[in-house]
């Protein structure tokens, strides 16, 4: 039996360590998978500039259309990127009857529901292993090796430039326009980072995490996203003080009224795991009701890194080309027809503890005021700091943990706190999560 012919859409940084992973390690593949594999066609948009991978068994050309539309070419590996063309792409691949590696986040979160139903009617594969948390298995992991538990529970730092500039903030005292800076010096964010700093890049995982977990339809619009740009470096030297670290946390979580689906910054107690995963590494923390909590720690992005998890797929499917469609894993774990509609909760019915940071008149009876509001919203109080304040000023901080509260009783407190005169500026409302086996 020949090997398998595969189309590379793409010869970026992941393209170009897909193809090294194939050639370095063809022996070692050839044993797992039980057939060659072989990298045939490659499309880049300039196929006269040096690549990082030999491309002289490789036809090159400057028109995916035309490895889409070869009949030669049995797996087609989409690692362009973007929405439109991607989606044009893919969905022409799957009508051709091919199988289908993505490593696409914003693809599978936004169209994975229209791409799954087409490649199911026409029985091929769709694996985007690498499209979460770059090399680590966590998809396979949560859509296999899970498979026998109820996940009660997910929260990832899934995003490696917001981990990096926390992790910076933290270690080093700076400020985060200073650290995004430097992070854009160093590749690790984009000239216009907003979809890593606002949460939207780990949004698009957090759907797809979500989905494999609980078996619900992919629902990336309904994500609730917040960003990192309001977390000052005082916030984080207050939370140290306190127990906790502050990370960019995707959480999905089942509950009795449906499903928490959220992104937001997030104070952890220290001596979590996961509060000490620094850098731009990525880690998911999963809680199934049989196993517990389970760690999934290591690179999110890189060249070889996330190859590693395209290979993975590429290898899953030529397992399975000879395989009944219908024993195949389900895309999303679940059975196609088992897929529930299980509501995700508006934000406002969301219940987590909160930090609490405002700045306050120097005068007695300030604080009274404000632990009055908190008192009437039914809002207790974990832990309270008030800092002196300091020469000349006429001012304090005061900081507060709160107990478990509906996000829409804290809206409502907060608002009454910044009515009051001796309240200065917006109050700095962070979430708080303990992420036990609770």
């Amino acid at each position: 039996m020949g090997p398998v012919k595969v189309g590379i859409l793409g010869l970026g940084t992941v393209g170009g360590g897909t193809v090294n992973v194939l050639s370095r390690n063809a022996e070692e593949i050839f044993r797992r998978a039980g057939r060659g594999i072989q990298v045939t066609h490659a499309a880049a948009r300039d196929i006269t500039r040096a690549r990082s991978c030999d491309t002289s068994e490789i036809q090159l050309t400057d028109n995916p259309q035309d490895i889409v539309a070869n009949p030669e070419v049995d797996i087609i590996v989409e690692l362009i990127g973007g929405e439109e063309l991607a989606r044009d792409l893919v969905m022409k691949a799957i009508a051709n009857g091919k199988h289908v590696v993505t490593a696409n986040k914003a693809l599978i979160a936004k169209y994975g529901n229209e791409i799954f139903n087409a490649a199911q009617k026409k029985g091929v594969m769709v694996a985007f292993e690498a499209a979460v948390a770059g090399g680590i298995p966590i998809i396979k992991a949560i859509r296999e090796g899970l498979s026998g538990n109820r996940i009660e529970w997910l929260a990832g730092i899934i995003n490696g430039t917001g981990n990096f500039i926390l992790t910076e903030m933290r270690d080093k005292g700076r400020d985060f326009s200073d650290v995004l800076q430097e992070a854009q010096r160093l590749g690790y964010a984009e000239a216009d980072p907003t979809f890593d700093v606002e949460g939207i890049d780990a949004a698009h995982k957090l759907t797809i995490l979500a989905s494999i977990a609980f078996g619900i339809p992919l629902q990336f619009e309904k994500a609730y996203t917040e960003g990192i740009t309001k977390i000052t470096q005082e916030d984080v030297s207050y939370a140290e003080q306190l127990g906790y670290r502050i990370k960019h946390l995707g959480i999905a979580k089942r509950t009795d009224s449906g499903i928490e689906l959220r992104v937001h910054p997030t104070l952890i107690p220290e001596r979590r795991l996961i509060a000490n995963v620094d850098g731009v590494m990525n880690a998911v923390l999963v809680k199934g009701d049989a196993v517990g909590p389970t760690l999934y720690y290591g690179a999110g992005a890189g060249s070889e890194a996330t190859a590693s998890a395209v290979v993975a797929d590429i290898i899953d499917v030529v397992r399975t080309l000879t395989a009944d469609p219908e024993n195949r894993v389900p895309h999303l774990a679940f059975q196609p027809d088992s897929i529930n509609d299980t509501p995700i909760l508006p934000v406002e019915d969301i219940q987590t503890a909160y930090y609490l940071r405002m700045s306050a008149d120097d005068k007695p009876g300030v604080l009274a005021e404000v632990t009055q509001i908190l008192g009437d919203a039914e809002i207790s109080i974990e832990a309270l700091i008030q800092k002196e304040p300091q020469n000349a000023e006429t001012q304090v901080q005061i900081i507060m943990l709160t107990h478990k509260v509906y996000e829409k009783q804290m809206i409502s407190a907060i608002e009454k706190i910044e009515a009051l005169d001796s309240i200065k500026d917006q109050l700095t409302r962070i979430r708080v999560e303990t992420l036990d086996k609770e």
